[in-house]
């Protein structure tokens, strides 16, 4: 049926408390809209800061009114259509993540670990959130329609925050002290996409190097590879990497070395020795194989 006045909704928009409501905004308030429906939800968008939706049937057109933002809604199929290209962008970027992130694991083993290494990853952890944020951007759009869309983009992306943490905290100068990875990681969200294809601006995000020094060689501290090793609870791989500093020492490090860290007994010890050797035997064989 049609309607000219406003359906207004309660702040968990889950009730109707008012239907067909003539709204009268401050006409003095500027709005570029033309169309006089348009123009008061753009207006009462304004005054209220509440969130306004338009719907126009004869000009076809569903537009969301937030403060001073206009959003036009789109056809779902148009959506659709973009949001399963940025998937498949996103399914080729996560697959050369995989391959640079395998590559560092393999040359964090054997010590031979540069800037650039690790600004590439960092550089392609960035490329993969980004693209995903576009698509949850589509999949809220797109409501119920986008459902399908929700669970690959789960599926593909699961542990990339947590990689892209992992990997600040092992490389990042002078420990947390020095530089939270909170400001890292923002440096790193800051950068533009020009600047984001540049390894020597990535390094200079997390503080590691610059443009010249690239090939200059760095030493993780072991985060990543021990939130490989299954059943070890968050807390003691923080009191493991502050007592071996490096990855190098931990991989040395014997059942009795381990065992001198609170919290790690003989069954932990060995249970953290075996996993780092297993990650390094699978490492090195997935980089030469």
């Amino acid at each position: 049926a049609k309607m000219d006045g406003a359906i207004i909704l309660d702040r968990d928009v889950t009730r109707i408390l008012r239907a067909a409501v003539h709204l009268m905004p401050d006409h003095t308030i500027p709005s570029d809209e033309t169309g006089t429906r348009h123009r008061t939800a753009d207006r009462v968008a304004r005054q209220t800061g509440f969130p306004v939706i338009s719907v126009s049937q004869s000009m076809q057109i569903i537009a969301a009114y937030v403060g001073s933002t206009r959003h036009v809604l789109e056809d779902s199929g148009q959506i659709l259509s973009r949001a399963n290209q940025a998937l498949a962008t996103l399914e080729r970027y996560k697959q050369r993540l995989d391959e640079v992130a395998s590559t560092l694991s393999a040359l964090e083993i054997e010590d031979l670990v540069t800037v650039r290494d690790v600004a590439v990853v960092a550089q392609r952890l960035e490329m993969v959130t980004r693209i995903a944020r576009e698509i949850e951007d589509y999949v809220l759009e797109l409501g119920t329609d986008g459902r399908l869309l929700a669970l690959q983009l789960e599926e593909l992306v699961t542990g990339v925050d947590a990689e892209r943490e992992l990997v600040i905290r092992d490389y990042l100068p002078g420990g947390r002290r020095a530089k939270s990875k909170e400001s890292a990681l923002e440096r790193l969200e800051a950068l533009s996409p020009i600047e984001l294809v540049d390894a020597g601006a990535v390094a200079r995000a997390l503080g590691i190097g610059t443009g010249e020094h690239l090939d200059g060689a760095v030493a993780p501290r072991g985060f990543r590879l021990l939130a490989k090793v299954p059943r070890l609870p968050p807390a003691v791989v923080d009191r493991l990497v502050e007592h071996f500093g490096t990855l190098q020492k931990l991989l040395s490090a014997g059942i009795d070395d381990l065992q001198a860290v609170d919290g790690v007994g003989e069954l932990r010890a060995r249970s953290v020795r075996e996993g780092l050797s297993r990650l390094a035997e699978s490492s090195i064989l997935e980089r030469y194989v």
